[in-house]
């Protein structure tokens, strides 16, 4: 007999577990708020506000302890109020409202004392840094504008003076305003910490000084500008008699070009007025040479002879002027030099119009090669082909409009560009149509896809009133003639609805799939019409596999016991024949969904089991063997029915994991393919070709690589999982995926780098394997993921360099040390084999105390990068800051995938 427990005793328990979490959590929190009253104070030295701003941190650090202790309240407030009267709810649901308000407290309280202290800390310091570097301003600005004034060699000379002095003073001005905001600083600092380093005192001193370097600025100024405005004056008139002595060399060279087409009358004439404006020009070039004594006076002996010997060459260019002649010569040879600009610049927009053409009778053939697909699969192969289509088209958008720019520059030519403007035109007619194509066939690819998913939904509810109609039809029936045609209906029934419990298992399987095309609301709620579906389904199977166990039994008319348990028991173990050839690891996906699909109908059998027993548990009450017999029948079946469940969770959870390796690994194989078709493209293309777009291109696909090559580690993960779960063939075939992906990669790489190399043969294309650095004749671009410039000062001018390297190295050590640590604990939880519900809390545990390392993590590689010195480490500290970023990444994932899936693996576990 079952013994009756009281609902007093069930809920007790529940009660004092929830209980004894608040008062934890209320202690926890009162300490929090105590410690925090204590330092929320910013007055005093620096030192006292240092020792209150590491107290908050370390306050801070302590936050997730007390969100712990939050989640566990919450989670035993959930068993409890599962098993507790509607009276009592309300009890239990106010002290949760104030324990969550008590919470939200502590939090705000932790977040703004911290934030207040570290504000007046972060204040204090950079009121420190600006104020060094003013005092270092007055300094450096003292040492420039002691020396005076030097003669310079000429007007460009001056002034580039004038305009240093005039940089100088401005820069002087603009420091009135930092000035102004140090000495707000200095005032708002001393009424929050009242220190005597920021008084009134220090701050007259700092205005009085930088009013002295004020006044020597602008006197400075003024001088100099007098000098420049003199030598400005006599450089005008230079300019001016220049440009006089060029104008008539013009009319005398025009009138050389035309002398054969007109009279010779003209021609004399003209060069009568020429020989009478050179006599003017004698007079201006005097002038000029008495002024240019007032300016030789300001100017360095070098520069006073320059300007005596350019008023020696103006005086040869007047008196050779009538010799000069070539106007015609220059006059053709800008001609010709047009001519050959437009030519150049046909031919490189029609080798761009060919390659553009190129490639979209590429894209358009590939779009067309494919076969109609015949399966699923398939299906969202084609489907992602034409997406990825999508993309290319839409990147190429760019060219388009370079050709339409390119097309425009030509019309500034004489010449007719009407054949290069019907190509272009044709160009851009191929691009909207390939691109209208494109998106009509993955337009109609996506249709399909979405009906064949919401198919079964659709059949089910097509489905259902049948199957309704025959349970009313066979709730009372009687008649011998009739029961044996029900039988086979209901027979018929049962096997339609074990085809739907696996097609909708499968669309819950393919949620990331289901995501990509219909987005992620429109999913939500489809998974929810699943779910929901799932549900009727189970029901409407049940009742019929109870009538179907009533109409038999009324067909064999109740047979004896033995002619019942006989083939109960051998049905029994042919089902555990079946779950023990289940445990073998499959190859492949399909396998491992055809072994789920397996699972599932033997779990269907299991449930036509318990009906049958249930039937033959009618004749043996009075029989103490037969009684004996059905119990250890009984519980054959729930250790077999344990074991089916965890293989079936275990399963599902495989099916899941390979899944997400093959989305993931044809994301980048589908990358690696598109940027192969563009490099081949690249290296088809004509020489006239764009070179700045093609190397702006190529150095944007060197930048995306350390993110592929992450992108890579991941995949990788997701494979070792696959491996682990996949037998000895299919993990090999995983490990041949793997290295061929990897090779891809690799071999990417390297091509990218040799076109841009080819492109640009004085370019030099440095890869250090997570740094690809590339080399020009005057520039140097970086391009890693996650590169930085630190420029770092010494705080100590008594420190060597030698001892700061040291010390550098003894942080790499500690850093790569720590790191190898926590990589270590890492590795050991993946491999981790939980066998029970506390082993998978006891996972959540470890890479939750993982998770609040990183902080810790964190100030020990800023505390690295603080002391990065620029002769020969950077290259050390860029690799640990990779490892350090690939270390973060893989945590994350594990957080958010390992563990989720664990637990719905053995939650079978917990509910039995």
């Amino acid at each position: 007999m079952p013994l009756l427990v009281s609902s007093n005793a069930m809920t007790q328990q529940p009660q004092d577990e929830f209980d004894t979490s608040v008062e934890n959590a209320e202690a926890w929190m009162k300490a929090i708020q105590e410690r925090l009253r204590i330092n929320d104070n910013t007055k005093g030295p620096r030192s006292a506000l240092e020792a209150r701003l590491r107290e908050t941190e370390k306050i801070c650090a302590l936050e997730p302890e007390g969100r712990l202790k939050m989640d566990l309240v919450l989670m035993k407030a959930d068993a409890l109020l599962r098993c507790i009267s509607e009276e009592e709810k309300h009890e239990i649901l106010s002290k949760l409202k104030d324990i969550k308000a008590m919470w939200e407290e502590t939090a705000i309280y932790i977040t703004h004392c911290h934030s207040r202290i570290e504000w007046v800390w972060l204040h204090w310091s950079e009121y420190l840094k600006a104020q060094d570097e003013f005092y270092a301003w007055i300094h450096n600005m003292k040492v420039t504008l002691e020396p005076d004034i030097e003669l310079q060699l000429g007007l460009k000379e001056k002034q580039w003076q004038l305009s240093h002095s005039q940089v100088l003073l401005n820069d002087v001005l603009n420091q009135s305003v930092l000035l102004e905001r140090l000495l707000e600083e200095a005032a708002s600092l001393f009424n929050r910490i009242g220190d005597p380093s920021v008084d009134e005192d220090v701050q007259k001193k700092m205005k009085v000084e930088y009013e002295e370097i004020k006044a020597e600025a602008q006197c400075r100024v003024k001088l100099l500008e007098k000098i420049t405005k003199e030598h400005e004056q006599y450089k005008t008139n230079v300019d001016q008699f220049q440009s006089w002595l060029n104008g008539v060399t013009e009319r005398l060279n025009c009138c050389i070009g035309e002398t054969t087409k007109s009279p010779a009358d003209n021609g004399l004439k003209t060069l009568q007025n020429i020989a009478k404006d050179v006599k003017r020009g004698e007079k201006k070039l005097k002038c000029l040479e008495v002024q240019s004594t007032g300016v030789i006076q300001n100017t360095s002996p070098q520069g006073a002879g320059k300007m005596k010997d350019e008023l020696e060459e103006l005086r040869k260019a007047l008196e050779k002027l009538k010799l000069i002649s070539g106007e015609e010569e220059e006059r053709m040879h800008k001609i010709l030099k047009s001519e050959s600009a437009y030519q150049s610049q046909a031919r490189q927009l029609e080798a761009e119009i060919q390659e553009f053409r190129k490639m979209l009778q590429r894209l358009e053939d590939d779009l067309e090669s494919g076969e109609k697909p015949k399966s699923e699969e398939d299906l969202v192969a084609l489907w992602r082909k034409y997406i990825a289509t999508r993309a290319v088209l839409a990147a190429e958008e760019s060219k388009v409009e370079r050709l339409k720019a390119q097309l425009k520059e030509l019309f500034r030519f004489s010449q007719n560009v009407q054949p290069l403007s019907d190509d272009v035109i044709t160009a851009v007619q191929e691009y909207q149509r390939v691109k209208g194509k494109t998106f009509k066939m993955s337009t109609g690819t996506e249709t399909e896809l979405r009906q064949s998913f919401q198919n079964p939904l659709q059949e089910f509810q097509l489905w259902k009133p049948s199957a309704q109609r025959l349970l009313d039809s066979t709730a009372n029936v009687a008649e011998p003639s009739l029961t044996h045609a029900f039988l086979l209906q209901t027979e018929a029934c049962l096997a339609q609805s074990s085809q739907f419990k696996e097609q909708l298992m499968m669309l819950q399987l393919k949620k990331d799939l289901l995501s990509s095309i219909f987005g992620e609301e429109r999913v939500k709620s489809l998974l929810v019409e699943v779910t929901d579906t799932t549900k009727e389904r189970e029901f409407l199977h049940k009742s019929l596999l109870q009538r179907r166990s009533r109409l038999q039994s009324l067909v064999t008319q109740h047979k004896d016991f033995d002619g019942g348990f006989v083939p109960l028991q051998k049905k029994l173990s042919a089902v555990r024949a079946k779950v023990d050839v289940e445990n073998e690891p499959q190859p492949d996906l399909l396998g491992k969904e055809t072994r789920l699909q397996r699972l599932q109908m033997i779990q269907e059998e299991l449930a036509e089991f318990i009906v049958q027993m249930e039937e033959l548990e009618n004749l043996v009450q009075s029989n103490p063997a037969h009684r004996h017999k059905m119990n250890q029948l009984s519980s054959d079946y729930q250790t077999l029915k344990r074991s089916l469940e965890i293989i079936l969770a275990r399963t599902a959870k495989h099916v899941r994991e390979h899944w997400a390796f093959n989305n993931k690994l044809s994301d980048l194989q589908r990358w690696i393919t598109m940027t192969e078709r563009k490099l081949e493209s690249y290296q088809d293309a004509s020489a006239e070709r764009n070179m700045e777009s093609r190397v702006a291109d190529l150095e944007g696909l060197l930048a995306e690589f350390p993110g592929k090559e992450i992108q890579l580690h991941l995949v990788g993960a997701h494979g070792q999982l696959v491996i682990e779960r996949s037998s000895p063939e299919g993990a090999a075939h995983v490990h041949t995926a793997m290295n061929q992906l990897t090779e891809s990669l690799r071999s990417l790489k390297k091509m990218t780098i040799s076109l841009l190399s080819s492109i640009q043969p004085n370019t030099t294309v440095v890869d250090t394997g997570k740094n690809i650095t590339v080399v020009g004749n005057t520039l140097m671009t970086g391009l890693a993921f996650g590169s930085s410039e630190v420029t770092l000062k010494h705080s100590q001018a008594n420190v060597s360099k030698e001892e700061e390297n040291s010390h550098l190295l003894k942080l790499m050590k500690d850093f790569e040390e720590w790191l190898h640590v926590e990589n270590d604990k890492l590795s050991n939880i993946f491999v981790m084999k939980p066998s029970s519900f506390e082993d998978v809390k006891a996972i959540h545990s470890k890479l939750k105390e993982l998770q609040s390392r990183v902080p810790e993590g964190q100030r020990l590689f800023e505390d690295l990068r603080s002391l990065q010195t620029v002769n020969g480490t950077s290259e050390d500290v860029e690799d640990l800051r990779y490892q350090w970023m690939l270390y973060k990444s893989k945590l994350k994932d594990s957080s958010s995938s390992l563990v989720g899936e664990q637990a719905s693996e053995l939650l079978v576990l917990k509910i039995l």
